[in-house]
């Protein structure tokens, strides 16, 4: 039997891309393991879909002054001893990591067991992580065109982001029913990541009155940030949803959102007209930032910097997004990046079949 490792963590980010290959990887026979962090969400994601999962110790490079620069460097040489001996245990035949700090010491350990690791970067620039670990890499995939030129091209290849399967199989009308919705008027879906976003909130319930003249709005706001005092007919609010997503995402006509790298390229999959707001170079490396104007570069979304949000802007965006859906949704779907799960396994095939 085929064996592979998946490794990324910290974030959903570098967990749900290595979830959506699962399916393709149990239907092609893979014994699936897991090695993350100890105490980060891929622990709690992996345990959600029965992969045998290993922790091994971690720590963060920071950019900035903190005395955990002082005993990180530790925690990650004991993560990569760990590493080590938890590949050398389990033989897999490939690693295919998804990054965060925890995949750097795994992608080390794979290199020292000769295990052959394939790198995939989200983002239009590489992050730290896989920056780190692409030497010890035999292959790296990207998601944007545009990531190409940083990345060498003699073991880089343009593949997309993988999507979750179960968002392709949304039900406008039972999206519609869990709002409480009609069909006869069009829905905007606001979603400002997994844990809201204050300002997106702050903005769109300032004009709420006026974007429900010509819109219903299924408001997925974040944890703690429901108005219960905005309990209007057309206004649906939840602070955080699951299965339910693919259902509001099929009900939707367009997409106010973050610029978050899996996020988008799952709208792109859905052919989802958005108007992206990524998050500000204050709060962010800026990775949203050139996600954000990527797509609008490629005719699949609107840009919006959060620098120049203001109600009227907002407004105007809004209406403009929807007057021109139909050209949106034919640049979506005229792109070639539509789901990259099927190239990412052909890939760890070829690379186990050797």
């Amino acid at each position: 039997m085929k064996k592979i490792v998946l490794t990324g963590g910290g974030t959903a980010g570098h967990v749900m891309p290595n979830l959506a290959l699962l399916p393709e990887l149990n239907r092609q026979g893979y014994q699936l393991f897991y090695i993350g962090s100890h105490n980060g969400i891929e622990a709690e994601l992996a345990a959600k879909v029965g992969i045998s999962y290993y922790s091994i110790a971690t720590g963060k490079l920071r950019r900035y002054l903190s005395l955990k620069n002082l005993t990180d460097p530790f925690r990650v040489i004991k993560g990569l001893w760990e590493a080590i001996r938890i590949i050398k245990e389990l033989k897999p035949d490939v690693v295919f990591s998804k990054g965060g700090f925890v995949s750097v010491p795994v992608t080390i350990g794979a290199w020292i067991n000769r295990v052959p690791v394939i790198l995939h970067e989200s983002d239009l620039t590489p992050g730290l992580a896989n920056r780190l670990a692409l030497p010890f890499a035999s292959l790296v995939c990207a998601t944007f065109p545009d990531t190409m030129k940083h990345l060498p091209s003699t073991k880089s290849v343009l593949t997309g982001n993988p999507i979750r399967a179960e968002l392709l199989q949304g039900s406008r009308e039972a999206g519609l029913k869990l709002c409480g919705f009609s069909n006869d008027k069009p829905v905007l879906a606001v979603l400002g990541g997994s844990l809201g976003s204050v300002v997106i909130n702050k903005t769109v319930r300032s004009v709420l009155p006026e974007l429900l003249k010509n819109f219903q709005i299924v408001h997925i706001c974040g944890k703690g940030n429901i108005d219960n005092s905005l309990d209007v007919d057309g206004y649906q609010q939840f602070e955080f949803v699951n299965e339910e997503l693919a259902h509001l995402l099929a009900a939707a006509d367009v997409c106010l959102s973050r610029a978050g790298a899996n996020f988008i390229f799952e709208l792109l999959a859905l052919r989802k007209p958005s108007l992206l707001i990524p998050l500000s170079k204050n709060a962010s490396r800026g990775d949203q930032i050139l996600n954000a104007q990527s797509f609008a570069k490629q005719g699949f979304s609107m840009l919006l910097p959060e620098e120049e949000l203001t109600a009227e802007k907002l407004l105007e965006q809004i209406t403009d997004l929807y007057n021109n859906r139909e050209q949106f949704i034919k640049a979506m779907a005229d792109s070639e990046l539509q789901n990259a799960t099927k190239t990412i396994v052909d890939l760890i095939n070829k690379f186990c079949n050797k």
